[in-house]
C-alpha cells in the first residue's frame, strides 16, 4: 500500500500546473507608459512630475519633467497610490467624494484628476496605477492615459 502511495504522489508531482501567472507591471512597461506620456506632453509644450506604481502603491517608474519642483512629484506619486488604493481613477473619486460624506478625507483619497489605473491589454486584470502632475487636472490624465496607450495597455476596462 505504501508503494501505491508514493507512485500516485509521483504522478501528480509530474502532471505540469494549470494556472498561468497573471500579468505583472515590470520596469519596462512602467518605464514605456512614463515615456509615452512625456512624448506627449512634449507635443503639447507641457511638462509633468510622473509615477507608475503597482497595484501595491510602489514606485516602479517616475520621471520628473524639466520645470516642475519636487512638490510635483510628490503629488504624481499620491494620485497612483490613490488609484492603486482604490482601483478607480482620481477624477472618479472627485465624483465619490460630491455623493459620499466623508470620503474625500479617507485615507488615500485624491479628488484631483490625473491618477488613472492601468490594466492589461485585454483589460481583465489591473496592474497598477499611473499619476501625472504639473498641468491642468485634466491634462495630467490625458497624459497619463496617452502613456498607458503607448505601452499598449488599458487604462479602463472594455
Amino acid at each position: 500500500m505504501r508503494y501505491i502511495l508514493m507512485i500516485a504522489a509521483a504522478a501528480v508531482a509530474a502532471v505540469p500546473a494549470q494556472s498561468q501567472t497573471p500579468p505583472l507591471l515590470d520596469a519596462r512597461t512602467a518605464q514605456a507608459i512614463v515615456n509615452g506620456c512625456a512624448a506627449q506632453a512634449a507635443g503639447k509644450k507641457q511638462s509633468h512630475a510622473i509615477a507608475v506604481v503597482d497595484t501595491g502603491g510602489h514606485l516602479v517608474a517616475a520621471l520628473r519633467m524639466d520645470g516642475n519642483g519636487s512638490g510635483m512629484m510628490d503629488f504624481a506619486l499620491a494620485k497612483a497610490q490613490a488609484v492603486a488604493a482604490w482601483g478607480f481613477s482620481t477624477a472618479d473619486m472627485v465624483e465619490g467624494a460630491k455623493g459620499t460624506p466623508g470620503f474625500a478625507f479617507a485615507p488615500h483619497v485624491v479628488t484631483v484628476a490625473g491618477g488613472v489605473p492601468i490594466y492589461s491589454a485585454d483589460g481583465r486584470t489591473r496592474l497598477g496605477a499611473a499619476g501625472a502632475s504639473g498641468e491642468a487636472p485634466e491634462d495630467d490624465a490625458a497624459c497619463v492615459a496617452a502613456g498607458i496607450a503607448a505601452a499598449g495597455l488599458r487604462s479602463a476596462r472594455p
